[in-house]
């Protein structure tokens, strides 16, 4: 069994690593993803100050949140399909993967019946790979125009899915864009706070160019038991 703590204690040190290569000085919030991994374990990083959970799917993460007993901030990182999204504001604080105007506005009508303004950050498909969902950089403008239009999300930011090169280092060019293009925008709107990219291969790079917020799971809790 992984030793969450220790595993902890080196993510938070390469993170904070990590940082020190950077121009800026902004924390980064590291969100402890435990797709497939058991409450117990859950239980193990909590206690050892991960304020953060991510999951992948709803019914795993609806029966885990259910019996884990913790106060944490529950992010949705997978994708989410829109007859899903009353469940998914039910349960999770900040939706990552919103990834086309339809689902946002699928959301939005969800938000609205439980009388929740979700937090929601656009997913972003920078590299164009038919592999993954999301939104393309030229449709980035318009999308986000669609979600502000609707009363029930607050759109925080933006996330982005790397591929998964064999040479990691190809992951920079795109993080450092999608940093460039969250810049800019920031720079325009209140409470645009959040850039998600990073997972357990590529988190480093990510936070060397720009990420605020990781979604680290193998290498805190080890390989996922399927």
């Amino acid at each position: 069994m992984a030793d969450v703590v220790e595993n902890l204690r080196v993510v938070r040190g390469e993170i904070e690593k990590a940082q020190r290569q950077r121009a800026f000085d902004e924390p980064v919030t590291l969100v402890a993803v435990t797709k497939n991994h058991g409450v117990e374990m859950m239980r193990q990083a909590i206690d050892a100050g991960v304020q953060h959970i991510g999951e992948n799917r709803i019914q795993e993460a609806a029966e885990k949140f259910a019996a884990l007993n913790r106060a944490v901030t529950k992010h949705l990182i997978g994708h989410l399909q829109t007859n899903k999204a009353k469940q998914a504001v039910q349960l999770f604080d900040l939706i990552h993967s919103v990834d086309s105007e339809h689902l946002a506005a699928a959301i939005d009508k969800a938000a609205l019946s439980v009388g929740k303004v979700q937090d929601v950050l656009i997913q972003v498909n920078l590299a164009k790979e038919d592999s993954k969902s999301g939104v393309y950089e030229e449709n980035l403008q318009s999308t986000m125009e669609f979600v502000d239009a609707l009363q029930n999300l607050r759109l925080c930011g933006l996330m982005l899915i790397a591929p998964n090169y064999s040479d990691v280092e190809n992951c920079r060019p795109l993080f450092h864009r999608m940093n460039e293009i969250f810049r800019a925008i920031q720079s325009t709107r209140e409470g645009f706070n959040f850039l998600s990219m990073g997972m357990t291969h590529d988190y480093k790079i990510a936070v060397e160019e720009g990420a605020n917020v990781v979604r680290v799971g193998t290498a805190i809790f080890g390989e996922r038991i399927y």
